[in-house]
Order: structure tokens, then C-alpha cells, then sequence
């Protein structure tokens, strides 16, 4: 799932300008790897970082796109860079669930990738084309009850989130729609505003503007508590299913082998952006929910969150298409 970068942008122009101040880090120009497709708003929100890194910290940074097999291309790039520092990535929930649906990964993201911190979690949000005559989220349920098949649903590919996402929510449902994939929310988006499929599960971000706009219907959020900036519109616990949660984390990363010390300053100077109120601020309005986590303490997440992907992948047989 494409996950709202704006936030994160804020927090490396910090890490850059103030860790490095007195060390001869950065010398040379640094690669900003982004697992995603051009022209979505990841892609945009990465180009506008590597202007103002590039002011802050004197020396160019090159947002180099990679996307493509559920974010398994950005993340070798990672993985074959040197570990010295200037190559850093982004790394989401995929991370640990590619595993299981993916087959012949060229790495190990255990073994391969140092977390430098995690920044955040984003709730997902269920939008449908207008054309469905549903309003309300056990509306919309009933009408794919009645309606088996004939309503398709986009992602952000095979085994993406949204993907695994969508297929456990269809079992927990007992509704029946066809996955269409898509390489990114970018072109996935389009053709839902087109009306050839019908439901996404996204970002908030990503389709706030074209829920705003009526051009897609926002069912319900699928995280803990409603977004700010849609107040209006219920949890999917509210809406009348409980057992249902969608989540993603967005953490950084470098190749295996980095210096520690550059791992600390990175990841302290991290936890000191998130600790800004202005950041906090723009983390509210996009409904992210802020949340630092040193290296040691987001492998034990990947950890757990290994653990309770693969379960619920295996539960609901989720294979790829």
C-alpha cells in the first residue's frame, strides 16, 4: 500500500542538517530509493525531499524510482547498495509479507536490510466508484452478497496490502470480488475513478481530494480510529465489523553491513523529528499516528509482524493470482 510520505520528508530534513553538522558525512551525492511507481504521490512527495535535502545538506540527493514485483525491485536495489550511508530506502508493511506470497525473492529482509526506525502508522481507507448504489459501509456489504463476482477491486499488485488486505476482509465477509492488480495506486486509482473496478482500499491521502470532490465514495476507515481530516467517516469496527483492522507501517532502511555510528545518528535524528510539533501537526492532519522505534525495537516488530501476516495469509489461502 502506498503510504503518505509527507510527513516523513519534514523528518529527513532535520536528520541531514543537524546529525551531520560536524562530520565529513555526506561527501558525495545520496540515493533516496522509493519502491513505487512514477508519477504517484510518493513519487511526487520524494522529488520535492531531495530539493530541500539537497539545500540543507549541500550535496545533490537522487530520488531514484525502482518499482515494479510489490516493491521487490526498489528493495534489491537497497540490498545491493553499499553500506556506507548513502544509500537509504523506504521500507512498508510489504516487507514481511512478500514472503509469503511472492516467490524466488532475491534477498532476506531479516538478514539483509537494518531498520534505522520505524516513523509511523497509516490506516487504510475503503472507497468505491459512485456508481454503486450503496451509501454505508453494510450497504455496500450487502450489495456484493447479492452480487457475487460481479464487482472487481483494485491493489497496489500481488501481495500488496491492499491485496492481502481485501482478501481477508472478503473472507471475514463471505463476499466474493475479483482482484484486478495494479504495478502502484497510481494507475489503480485512475481506473476506479473510471469506474473499470469498483473498490480500493488505499491511503487516505492518496483519494481524499476525489472523495472531497464526489468522484469515489469513502465507506470507512479501516484503522483504530477515524481520520481528522474525515471525521464523518466511521471505522469499519463502527460501521458493524470488529474483527476487521488495516494497517501499514513505513519504516527506514539501509543495506546490511552499515557502520553503526551512522545508524545511530540516523536514527536518533529521526526520533528527534518526530518529536517536533510541527511534524506531530502535519502527522495529525494526515492521519498518521506517529510512533519511533529504534533498530533493535522494529526488528522485534518485523518479528511479530511476521508472525501475524503469515497466519492470517495462511487462513485466508491467499495465493497469488
Amino acid at each position: 500500500m502506498r503510504i503518505y510520505l509527507g510527513v516523513i520528508f519534514s523528518i529527513f530534513t532535520l536528520l541531514f542538517s543537524s546529525a551531520f553538522a560536524a562530520d565529513p558525512f555526506p561527501n558525495k551525492p545520496i540515493r533516496f530509493i522509493v519502491p513505487l511507481a512514477p508519477g504517484a504521490t510518493a513519487d511526487y512527495l520524494a522529488r520535492s525531499l531531495a530539493v530541500e535535502l539537497s539545500k540543507s545538506i549541500g550535496q545533490p540527493i537522487i530520488v531514484e524510482n525502482k518499482p515494479g514485483a510489490n516493491q521487490i525491485i526498489g528493495t534489491s536495489e537497497l540490498v545491493k547498495a553499499a553500506p556506507d550511508g548513502y544509500t537509504i530506502g523506504l521500507g512498508i508493511s510489504s516487507l514481511v509479507i512478500n514472503p509469503y506470497v511472492s516467490k524466488n525473492i532475491p534477498y532476506d529482509g531479516m538478514k539483509d536490510l537494518i531498520p534505522l526506525a520505524m516513523l509511523g502508522i497509516m490506516p487504510g481507507l475503503m472507497t468505491i466508484h459512485p456508481s454503486l448504489p450503496v451509501k454505508t459501509f453494510p450497504e455496500f456489504i450487502a450489495y456484493a452478497k447479492a452480487n457475487p463476482g460481479k464487482l472487481n477491486y483494485a491493489s497496489q499488485g500481488n501481495g500488496s496490502v491492499s491485496h492481502i488486505g481485501t482478501e481477508i476482509f472478503k473472507q471475514q465477509t463471505g463476499i466474493d470480488m475479483v482482484h484486478v492488480p495494479y504495478k502502484g495506486s497510481g494507475a489503480a486509482i485512475q481506473d476506479v475513478l473510471a469506474g473499470q473496478v469498483q473498490v480500493f482500499i488505499t491511503t487516505p491521502p492518496s483519494v481524499m481530494g476525489h472523495v472531497q470532490t464526489g468522484k469515489l465514495k469513502a465507506l470507512a476507515v479501516t484503522g483504530k480510529s477515524r481520520h481528522p481530516m474525515m471525521p464523518t467517516v466511521p471505522t469499519v469496527a463502527e460501521a458493524g465489523l470488529p474483527g476487521f483492522q488495516l494497517e501499514s507501517w513505513v519504516a527506514l532502511y539501509v543495506a546490511a553491513g552499515t557502520p553503526p555510528n551512522i545508524i545511530e545518528k540516523l536514527s536518533q535524528s529521526v526520533k528527534a523529528g518526530l518529536e517536533l510539533p510541527e511534524v506531530k501537526q502535519r502527522a495529525d492532519a494526515a492521519g498518521v499516528e506517529l510512533r519511533y522505534l529504534p533498530p533493535a525495537e522494529m526488528t522485534k516488530l518485523l518479528n511479530q509482524e511476521i508472525t501475524s501476516w503469515s497466519k492470517a495469509i495462511k487462513s485466508a489461502n491467499i495465493k497469488l493470482d
